[in-house]
């Protein structure tokens, strides 16, 4: 497809802070806001119950082992009572928690995945997006896949960090109290380090964090790129698939196993790079996990074999310690969730950001003026210029329509055809309105009396009574209204077939196909009917009947954009040109040469 002009060269992509306000404002205005909220709260309650029942499990290493140091059996056992009911309501709390983690990330997914597929489908937006180069690749992927680790993954480094916050400020108070009058000696000089512990564990987690983001630099990207690698993955399976017949015809299986391959290839790859900045990042979170073990103990030992702290003490301290580092190492613990989760936020925001840019793609002027009018008006051409990429000014880049002023009244039979190698089926999308790059104004009918007939229509999965009456459906069409309308356009073998469900895309041929689409047509009765050179390539019988069932709907105003000399034999029509923008000067031989 080609480039979107002008508003392809603006940046889709924002910084951190600005995909965290744009992800942020779509969550308020999100209907799971408020499930979500209180889920927040009943969530931060099980928190601190959890972290109050942490600091009792605490406060009981100290009894439990001095009353082991004094091999004290009844204090033991009266310890391991109280050790079964805190253990049992953490438990309960661990298991509370689970599950308001699964739901809140449910509730996550629901929202990003709702709100993107809004955004996304808003009229004209997804096909003016789909010109604006790699943003547009498989959105498929950002609507499920990107959403679904964004939401599980926002979640759970937001559940975690608050519970860390929460940790931390229980426990640093009581490493700070074991700690506070704490003096090392050297010879006969004292010297008095107040909270010892608490400096010594801010130090062991900013040297893990600092190597962490040093070391896991390149994995934000690396994600970002693996998903990207993913999503071409999956699209070459899915054509493949879908167009398995005339790649049997064309035994083109080796050419599309190359592609296949190709892009496994590309996602190999990129799990090679992430395989080896996820082991070298593992270097420094296992090497600072496995020294956790003994750092508490090796810290707080001169305190205890100076005679400051009793065994229980030291055991006090080690858990403290343990609280305190867990949670300052959880940016140190979470570095790669966060890489991915800053991956799939970038690809998300940007995807976003870049839909929401379509409704305003051009700060310079070169957009077409699109006007609804009102009821009863003509459609109207005035200075009709297409570009077609973003050297829009440049020879060759779009197109023009020849008349510099064209209006078409009601009830018209109207062709708009052009040069060979013209691209007319953009002209076709200025006047649908989803192309609007280009100068000039055009202003159509109300559009919901209109319809715009691609060359390659639409078949959704659905029953053929649904297929026929798309997209808004006609509740109080009959059943023999559908069938007259099979029988009109050829295609009598569908008729007992209207509850059926089918892949109607793999059922038809294009020639059935394309009738569809006429049967659709004479049941919605439109004012107004634009085709974008629909019989072009059909059986010359094809073309005749569907003309001759077009005829039939004399009250509306029929646009053929194409060459198609049936239509012209059938209706002579009022023809218009369009040219390529090089090719002005030729406007008044193409005209000349038009009727024939």
């Amino acid at each position: 497809m080609t480039q979107v002009p002008d508003a392809a060269a603006q940046a889709y992509e924002l910084p951190l802070s600005g995909q965290l306000r744009m992800m942020g404002g779509a969550f308020w205005a999100s209907p799971v806001r408020n499930r979500v909220l209180v889920l927040t709260v009943v969530l931060l309650a099980v928190i601190f119950a959890t972290t109050y029942a942490a600091y009792l499990l605490n406060e009981w290493n100290g009894p439990f082992y001095d009353a082991l140091a004094r091999r004290d059996m009844p204090g033991f056992l009266h310890q391991l009572m109280v050790f079964a009911v805190i253990a049992l309501a953490l438990t309960l709390l661990n298991v509370v928690q689970q599950w308001l983690n699964q739901i809140t990330a449910m509730r996550m997914r629901e929202g990003l995945a709702r709100d993107l597929a809004n955004v996304w489908l808003t009229p004209g937006r997804a096909l003016k997006l789909a010109g604006a180069g790699p943003i547009a690749n498989n959105p498929d992927q950002r609507l499920h896949e990107d959403t679904r680790i964004l939401a599980e993954n926002t979640t759970s480094l937001a559940i975690g960090l608050v519970n860390s916050t929460i940790l931390l400020a229980s426990f640093i108070g009581v490493l700070w109290a074991i700690s506070t009058d704490f003096a090392f000696t050297f010879g006969s000089r004292t010297v008095v380090i107040p909270g010892y512990m608490v400096w010594a564990s801010v130090i062991y987690a900013l040297a893990g964090s600092i190597l962490s983001n040093v070391v896991g630099a390149r994995l934000p990207r690396l994600n970002a790129d693996r998903y990207a690698r993913e999503a071409d993955l999956r699209s070459a399976l899915v054509r493949a698939n879908e167009n398995l017949k005339p790649i049997t015809l064309a035994h083109g299986e080796e050419n599309e196993r190359s592609r296949v391959n190709s892009a496994i290839s590309g996602v190999l790859e990129m799990l090679r790079q992430t395989a080896w900045a996820l082991a070298n990042l593992t270097w420094v979170s296992a090497g600072f996990g496995w020294l956790a073990l003994v750092a508490p103990i090796i810290i707080a030992s001169p305190m205890y074999f100076s005679g400051q702290l009793s065994f229980g003490g030291l055991m006090m301290a080690v858990g403290a310690f343990n609280q305190v580092n867990q949670a300052l190492r959880w940016y140190v613990a979470n570095f790669s969730v966060i890489a991915d989760w800053r991956a799939t936020l970038a690809r998300v925001s940007f995807f976003r950001h870049a839909l929401l840019m379509m409704d305003t793609p051009s700060t310079e002027g070169e957009v077409i003026l699109y006007r609804e009018g009102a009821a009863g008006e003509g459609l109207c051409l005035d200075n009709v210029q297409v570009h077609g990429d973003a050297d829009a000014g440049a020879a060759g880049h779009g197109i023009q329509l020849a008349e510099s002023f064209c209006l078409i009244n009601a009830g018209e039979r109207i062709m708009i055809n052009g040069d060979p190698g013209t691209d007319r089926h953009l002209f076709f999308k200025a006047v649908a309105g989803i192309w609007p790059w280009g100068r000039g104004e055009i202003s159509v009918p109300i559009a919901a009396r209109m319809i715009m007939m691609p060359q390659e229509g639409y078949l959704p999965n659905t029953s053929l009574r649904e297929v026929m009456t798309y997209p808004a459906g006609m509740p109080d069409v009959s059943d023999a209204a559908l069938q007259a309308a099979l029988i009109e356009v050829g295609l009598d073998r569908l008729v007992h077939r209207l509850d059926a469900v089918e892949r109607w895309d793999r059922q038809l041929d294009k020639d059935e196909e394309v009738a569809l689409q006429v049967a659709n047509a004479v049941l919605r009765k439109p004012d107004w009917l634009i085709m974008d050179d629909i019989f072009e390539g059909l059986e010359p019988e094809t073309q005749s009947r569907l003309l001759s069932v077009l005829g039939g709907l004399r009250q509306s105003t029929l646009i053929y954009v194409g060459r198609s000399p049936e239509f012209a034999k059938t209706f002579s029509p009022r023809v218009f040109h369009v040219s390529p923008l090089h090719g002005a000067a030729q406007a008044g031989k193409a005209s000349e040469e038009s009727a024939t």
